[in-house]
């Protein structure tokens, strides 16, 4: 996990976004497949939710460790997927995927997503965070030896946790009288505010939460 939270750094955070969004996530990289196929399972563990009753209404992203040009009309019948190629033609195929991990670049040719690109000051703090709780891993585990615990266990329980903070507030809110959505509560789930706000409105819809947000936009009277 080390080296894919090195090699992505912040925007793993815009990754999570997508991967919680279940988006159509498309992974290249050059031969060899074994680094990029490990990338594949780490962006699913990146959407892990545990709580009772969450992620009925979004689409299952399933997992393809390996596609190449043979594989293009089981791709095409699939709404939400992580995959990895080796194979640069499918840049050009923007029918098959919403976001597209060329390296260590995260683009998406669709209009309303690309403000989700954006790493924002919650992003960043979860990211220093994350790093804080490896540190202190690692630092457990030289001076005291303590190997009970690893930093692939510590990456899926901190995006875990990160996932089940949002939508047990999420529920909160659904189950109250006014339904009503503030930067209080985006603050609360470890959000921007108004950086995160599309990528709220996106979370409702896809997970059929039936709230109103009410998160001034500065870009709007």
């Amino acid at each position: 996990m080390s080296q894919f939270i090195k090699f992505f750094g912040e925007q793993i955070f815009v990754l999570w976004k997508f991967a919680l969004l279940r988006k159509r996530i498309l992974i290249f990289s050059p031969p060899p497949v074994g680094v990029v196929c490990y990338r594949v399972y780490c962006c699913c563990c990146l959407a892990n939710v545990t709580l009772p009753g969450v992620g009925a209404t979004a689409p299952e992203s399933k997992p393809f460790f390996y596609v190449n040009v043979a594989d293009i009309e089981t791709l095409d019948d699939e709404v939400s997927y992580v995959a990895c190629t080796t194979e640069k033609i499918f840049e050009q195929k923007q029918d098959l995927y919403d976001v597209y991990v060329d390296n260590q670049n995260v683009k998406t040719h669709l209009e309303h997503l690309q403000p989700l690109l954006r790493v924002n000051g919650a992003d960043k703090e979860k990211y220093r965070r994350l790093n804080d709780q490896r540190q202190l891993l690692m630092y457990s585990q030289e001076v005291d030896g303590d190997c009970s615990s690893c930093e692939e266990d510590l990456f899926i329980l901190f995006f875990m946790e990160q996932n089940n903070r949002i939508f047990q507030i999420l529920l909160e809110v659904a189950s109250s009288q006014d339904k009503t959505l503030t930067a209080d509560h985006a603050r609360s789930m470890g959000l921007d505010p108004q950086g995160d706000r599309n990528f709220l409105m996106d979370l409702l819809e896809v997970y059929g939460f039936d709230l109103m947000l009410v998160i001034d936009n500065p870009c709007c009277p």
